[in-house]
């Protein structure tokens, strides 16, 4: 029993922070879907492209049940190439493998016990015999760092922030402002720094 709902909430979880990330893509356009938006280049459609192959290994390889999607060698994304969109990548493109990598890794999830033994080569021994729950952590993990890394993103892009359209308040500009000369003035006190 407790099985069934540790293995449905956290299911749960994941579909939800699914649909978040890709919510920040909304209203973008393709440049500010793109773009590097850190140092390192991290950007929103590259965060869904490299969720989307994290998902796809994971409840694919994993568990010996291979993405109906080709995919590289998880060893060739050393380089980084899992995280950006080429410019001959369309967002359509990387949406709808995503979607489709959702339908596979729920399946996958439907279909096997929690307990179900799967190997990840890409881990370390002892730790690269494991089973579905401990993928299930693991994965909603990454997809909840990665859809909070889309929603820092986008706040800076336009304000928008939240978990979805439905929860979204209009953005109070003037309110802001002062919320954040409130904050600014309480680092500078506690620092000694002089304005």
């Amino acid at each position: 029993m407790i099985d069934e709902f540790a293995k449905d909430h956290l299911h749960g979880r994941l579909r939800r922070d699914r649909k978040a990330l890709l919510w920040k893509l909304d209203g973008l356009s393709e440049y500010d879907a793109r773009r590097p938006l850190t140092a390192t280049g991290t950007n929103l459609l590259g965060l869904v492209k490299h969720v989307a192959g994290v998902e796809a290994r994971y409840f694919g390889e994993v568990f010996d049940r291979p993405s109906p999607e080709p995919l590289c060698r998880w060893q060739d994304h050393a380089d980084g190439s899992d995280l950006w969109a080429a410019e001959d990548e369309t967002r359509d493109q990387i949406i709808g493998f995503y979607r489709r990598t959702w339908e596979h890794s729920d399946a996958t999830i439907n279909e096997l016990p929690l307990d179900a033994p799967g190997h990840v080569p890409w881990w370390p021994e002892p730790y690269a015999d494991t089973n579905l729950f401990a993928v299930m952590v693991h994965v909603l993990g990454e997809s909840i760092r990665h859809a909070g890394h889309a929603d820092i993103l986008r706040e800076g892009l336009d304000g928008r922030t939240g978990l979805r359209a439905d929860h979204e308040k209009q953005i109070d500009e003037e309110a802001r402002a002062a919320y954040c000369a409130k904050i600014e003035q309480a680092a500078r006190s506690a620092a000694q720094i002089k304005p």
